[in-house]
């Protein structure tokens, strides 16, 4: 293995499927990149690597790892950084919990998740893992705005291999609901400090008694930085809920609940909470005290509910009377009819940038409990993005379905540097105690923000620096320039938040000369205008805050490629190094079920092959290696030759899978080195492997096929032995043999 501290590109370890691909995908590139010199060394960001490092004392020396991602997110704030991250989970508290048990039984020394601490102990235990749940890793390593758009070569396969997309009727009953009043959107307040105001800031809740709490002290917000704050009502969402409810019933459609418990690590498992307590209002009103002295937490979903009630006093009554009122309830969106999994049963499984698109690529339908689709009510309580998802819904309930094989495309310059507005995941989110106010007072004395709250209200704030927000106008001047299209910054000047930015925007575009080739447009708008551009085959280059890059970078790739794990995902790093992104990885907890029932992996490695590319290609430049940008070259004739040949993998056992398509990828990557004439000594290296990967295709393939239709055993879901899994993801000796 490279020396981690002084490989060239540090690719991440990370989880699930992304990580079972890596076993096999690895040693390629590894083999291939030494050929121009180039050293691959890996870093462990997975849950699992993450857990592991924050709780050395009870550990072996064996058994103890470095902080890995602290030591990336140095690395990332240097100039030479080249990291290749894969999808990692974001984690909820079920999953976190769930990886806690797991490395208990395989003998780590590993203290329980706390949920209600009381003992020192149990605190700073509590603390550690609330740095490690949710989307921990992204702001670490995200040091720059980030540049998302389709491939060259899978928008060409896109177009000429068209996906299937479902029918949609102009009477279709699926709709978008969200929230009136009462919420964060409608709650918001922002503004941008000056010089006077920069420093230290206390958020503080003051009681109706008098009683000031100091909720967080001592957060650094420089001048020119933009700082929100603003609140959910939680009187207001048990309401809308309960009104969905009934409304849904009513309608005869499916009631789903679209939230990002992951990336949202506070306040959106508490919304989900909320919805589970609503859906089952009467058992919580009848056996409010026996779920509560069994240790129910709604927040964790009906499936730990279910689970914990097993377990508890009169625990055949209350699931008779859970029964009873599902019965009384609208069906819900399944997300696994055969199995009984709801959309209320763990708050990681429906995840809103996934969902909602996959929904509208069907034709406005999501599974029912009876393994039938059905029209859907989509219920998105916070309004601050749900326009985008109801407009696209009105669109195609007016239009019909996108055509793939024509469509354009739509690009993402996402504001994302610096823990740009990191709402809901950040440590400045709180489920308030008691009634009163909240108010952030700045060094100077000075009440920036202030808001009047109940008890159970979710405040929070968040903040989005200067700097970040210049770096993100000019990568959107520098995309818009290079594609030359339409480009449209999706802010609502009605908003507090897009307000502020509006007024960095403005001035920037007018002072660089290119005012009019941008619009600047509220969501619901910007929606329509970017879907018109892509069903009439254009190009349009949307420019927007970090949520909404992780919702449009889902949506329109969804739509347009079938997938957005194919997507070409580049960091441009604020101090010049490159983070090169690999794609989503919503779809990887099925793909690992899959292959532990029959050892057929089906996960599409085509995002970790874009990101290769793009990175030796980067590596080129900053270390000044033409080799390395002939290995990159030759990347994009291997990735074009995978989806040319249809050697992604299929779906069923007995079809290609994960391990078919990185033989291709090799084969195809050594071909081109071996025909190109731009380094003589690559070809010639090159040219013996390519014949020898050629001449055992069938012995290799056959390899391959042989291990399928079994069970397969990783030794761990959340953490796999290593042995185990390289045997089960490398099962071609002859192949082995050949890349080393």
């Amino acid at each position: 293995m490279s020396d981690q501290n002084n490989a060239d590109i540090i690719y991440t370890k990370v989880d699930e499927a992304p990580e079972l691909a890596s076993a096999s995908l690895l040693p390629v590139i590894r083999t291939f990149a030494a050929a121009a010199g180039v050293t691959v060394g890996t870093r462990d960001i997975s849950l699992a690597g993450r857990i592991i490092a924050a709780f050395p004392e009870g550990l072996t020396e064996a058994q103890r790892q470095s902080d890995d991602l602290a030591i990336l997110g140095k690395l990332v704030k240097t100039p030479g950084a080249n990291v290749i991250k894969l999808p990692n989970i974001s984690a909820s508290v079920p999953q976190l919990t769930a990886a806690v048990k797991e490395l208990q039984s395989q003998g780590y020394d590993i203290p329980d998740y706390p949920e209600t601490p009381q003992t020192d102990a149990e605190k700073e235990a509590r603390k550690r893992y609330d740095a490690i749940k949710g989307s921990a890793v992204n702001p670490v390593l995200r040091e720059g705005n980030s540049d998302r758009r389709a491939a060259v070569a899978v928008k060409n396969y896109a177009q000429s291999n068209p996906h299937s997309m479902g029918t949609w009727s102009a009477d279709s009953k699926t709709v978008v609901s969200t929230m009136s009043g009462g919420d964060f959107r409608s709650n918001e307040k922002s503004a941008t400090l000056t010089a006077d105001q920069a420093g230290p800031v206390r958020i503080e809740h003051e009681a109706a008694d008098g009683t000031v709490t100091v909720l967080k002290d001592g957060i650094e917000f420089p001048e020119g930085c933009v700082v929100d704050a603003t609140f959910m009502s939680a009187a207001a969402l048990s309401a809308f809920l309960e009104e969905q409810i009934a409304e849904t019933k009513e309608a005869g459609t499916l009631f789903s609940i679209h939230l990002k418990a992951t990336m949202m690590k506070v306040s959106d498992p508490i919304i989900f909470g909320h919805a589970v307590k609503a859906f089952l209002k009467p058992v919580f009103e009848k056996y409010g005290a026996e779920l509560e002295a069994a240790g129910v937490n709604p927040n964790s979903g009906l499936g730990a509910l279910l689970d914990t009630v097993k377990g508890a006093p009169k625990s055949a009554e209350i699931l008779a009377e859970i029964d009873r009122v599902m019965e009384q309830r609208p069906p819900m969106y399944m997300v696994n009819s055969d199995k009984g999994i709801s959309n209320l049963h763990v708050p990681s499984d429906v995840i809103i940038d996934a969902s909602i698109p996959a929904l509208i690529r069907a034709g406005g339908k999501g599974w029912g409990p009876d393994g039938k689709e059905a029209d859907a009510n989509c219920v998105i309580p916070d309004s601050s993005y749900a326009a985008v998802y109801d407009e696209t819904i009105r669109y195609f309930k007016e239009t019909g379905a996108l055509d793939p094989s024509t469509a354009g495309t739509v690009q993402n310059i996402g504001l994302m540097a610096q823990k740009a507005e990191e709402y809901g995941s950040h440590p400045t989110t709180f489920e308030i105690p008691a009634a009163g106010t909240v108010r952030m007072v700045l060094a100077n004395g000075d009440v920036l923000h202030e808001h009047a709250v109940e008890p159970g209200d979710i405040w929070r704030s968040a903040s989005t620096r200067k700097a970040p927000i210049e770096d993100w106008v000019q990568l959107a001047i520098d995309r818009q320039a290079a594609e030359d299209c339409e480009a449209i910054f999706w802010l609502d000047e009605t908003r507090a938040h897009d307000a502020e930015l509006i007024r960095y925007v403005r001035p920037i575009l007018e002072a660089k000369g290119v005012a009019g080739r941008f619009q600047i447009m509220a969501p619901r708008e910007a929606t329509r205008a970017s879907l018109e551009t892509v069903r009439k085959g254009g190009i349009s280059v949307a420019v927007t805050g970090n949520v909404l890059r992780d919702y449009l970078t889902d949506l329109f790739p969804i739509l347009e490629l079938g997938t957005s794990a194919k997507m070409l995902s580049i960091v441009k790093l604020m101090n010049g190094g490159g983070l090169f992104e690999t794609g989503a990885g919503g779809s990887a907890p099925k793909h690992v079920q899959q292959l532990m029932e029959e050892n057929h992996l089906r996960w599409d490695s085509l995002g970790e092959f874009c990101a290769l590319g793009e990175s030796l290609k980067f590596l080129a430049d900053v270390r000044n290696n033409p080799k390395a940008r002939v290995l990159g070259k030759a990347v994009d004739v291997a990735t074009q030759g995978i989806l040319d040949n249809n050697k992604s993998p299929g779906r069923r056992v007995g079809q290609p899978d994960n391990r078919d398509s990185h033989y291709y990828f090799a084969l195809y990557w050594a071909e081109a080195l071996a025909a190109q004439t731009e380094d003589a000594d690559l070809a010639a290296h090159f040219a013996p492997v390519a014949q020898a990967l050629a001449e055992n295709e069938e012995t290799i393939v056959s390899d391959f096929a042989a291990v399928q239709g079994r069970p397969a055993d990783t030794g761990g879901y959340y953490h796999t032995d290593p042995e185990k899994t390289e045997s089960l993801m490398r099962p071609s000796s002859t192949l082995n043999g050949i890349i080393g």
